[in-house]
């Protein structure tokens, strides 16, 4: 086979040959120079964990605000409650006093 017997420098140790040089430049390219370079994976990695804890957050919001409908809907004294503090909504028989102490 004549097409790898490329005679080395002297300079270069003899277990280091071409064929294993231009490998190691082509997968040094690819990692550091191409279009899916480490780097680029890297960010993209750390995008996806971020938005996967924003996902378990928006989550664990949806499941409070969905036990709190279910309450309002279930129970009429936390309805009452939440329209009389909220809103000042009050009965027709009765006189509310509102004051602002700090």
């Amino acid at each position: 086979m004549a097409l790898f017997n490329i005679q080395r420098p002297k300079w270069i140790p003899r277990w280091l040959n071409i064929p294993l040089l231009i490998f190691v430049a082509f997968v040094v390219v690819l990692l550091f120079f191409g279009d899916n370079n480490y780097m680029r994976i890297s960010k993209y990695r750390s995008q996806i964990n971020d938005l996967k804890s924003q996902i378990q957050n928006n989550e664990d919001s949806a499941a409070m605000y969905d036990a709190k409908v279910n309450e309002l809907n279930t129970d009429n004294e936390s309805l009452e409650r939440l329209v009389r503090e909220k809103y000042g909504m009050k009965r027709t028989n009765e006189e509310v006093f509102i004051t602002d102490i700090p």
